[in-house]
């Protein structure tokens, strides 16, 4: 072989190799399993939605999804565990409106920003909140209730998921709105909440469907109306709380899929894209729907609108009811 021809094979050759050393290195997202940081214990809203999502992302995009209970200081835990984490993509966290869009009014020193710090992935669900109560109450409705809670000014007290929650705005716009004294009483999550509650410690709750919808069904508890201002469509029975007792009262619960800031646009649109087609299975919406939970996929900008938005409105009714951290 011409002396010439032989280098110019010999660089090709070499070439090619570092092509192939550069692809091993840059393996295709995603090449290792993904971990969703739920910050709430197993059982509540957002954990459902959390492990719906990671389980559909595990299907199309061929990796283990793992999801990572990290409960604690009303969700700020598990946040600053996604904050500190890599913004590669195998860290992400299912949120709700409390942790991103409540903290930052009732925390003076929160050690995050929820638009700086975080990356806003999709929002996933609207989570209607169900008033229920416990037998023990005599009450059949919100009307009833009203006059009972007048009567009995901070005698009567209603659990919820911690300070600052949706379910715990629900309660101090309830209170303003009906000129009602009731007494909240925080719980370190939705599901010892709900206990609470079926138990009659604390005989009323604000909760997500998922988790209170059985104890209804089985008479427990007796459900008094959503929060939405429209009734739930898979749940018709259930009338609002604004049309039977309260008109115009509003308060529902939605978890979004975030990651830590600054994680490359590809894998962000990635990840978007596959919850969002997630969220859009006849089977996944036929589910969601019967427990009375709506779907809300949305496109990344979308979602950083809505929390915008979100801020804006829970940060009045922080300031309204005076709510502080417990």
């Amino acid at each position: 072989m011409h002396r010439h021809a032989f280098v110019g094979v010999t660089t090709l050759t070499l070439g090619a190799l570092g092509l192939c050393a550069a692809a091993a290195l840059a393996q295709p997202y995603p090449s290792k399993p993904i971990r969703i940081i739920v910050p709430f214990p197993a059982g509540g809203g957002v954990d459902f939605i959390g492990r719906i999502a990671g389980r559909g992302m595990s299907e199309r995009l061929g990796q283990q999804v793992v999801i990572d209970n990290r409960a604690g200081a009303n969700a700020i835990v598990g946040l600053e565990v996604l904050k500190s984490s890599p913004p590669d993509g195998y860290t992400i966290a299912a949120a709700s409106a409390g942790p991103l869009a409540v903290n930052p009014f009732i925390y003076r020193k929160l050690p995050h920003d929820t638009l700086k710090d975080f990356t806003q992935i999709a929002n996933m669900v609207n989570f209607p909140l169900l008033m229920v109560t416990h037998p023990s109450l005599p009450v059949k409705n919100v009307k009833e209730l009203i006059a009972l809670a007048r009567s009995r000014p901070g005698e009567i007290s209603y659990a919820s998921p911690g300070a600052g929650n949706s379910s715990h705005l629900a309660g101090e716009l309830f209170n303003a709105m009906a000129k009602a004294d009731i007494l909240h009483v925080p719980y370190k999550g939705m599901a010892p909440a709900v206990i609470s509650t079926v138990s009659g410690e604390a005989p009323i709750i604000y909760a997500s469907i998922p988790p209170i919808l059985p104890h209804v069904r089985s008479g427990r508890v007796r459900a008094l109306g959503v929060g939405n201002a429209q009734r739930v469509p898979s749940l018709p029975e259930f009338p609002t709380i604004s049309e039977s007792g309260l008109p115009g009262y509003e308060a529902y619960a939605w978890a979004g899929m975030i990651g830590p800031a600054h994680m490359p646009r590809d894998i962000v649109l990635r990840l978007n894209k596959e919850i969002v087609a997630t969220l859009h299975q006849k089977d996944v919406i036929d589910r969601m729907l019967a427990e009375g939970t709506v779907p809300t996929p949305s496109s990344p900008e979308e979602f950083t609108e809505y929390l915008k938005a979100e801020l804006k409105k829970w940060g009045a009714v922080v300031k309204l009811a005076g709510i502080k951290p417990e």
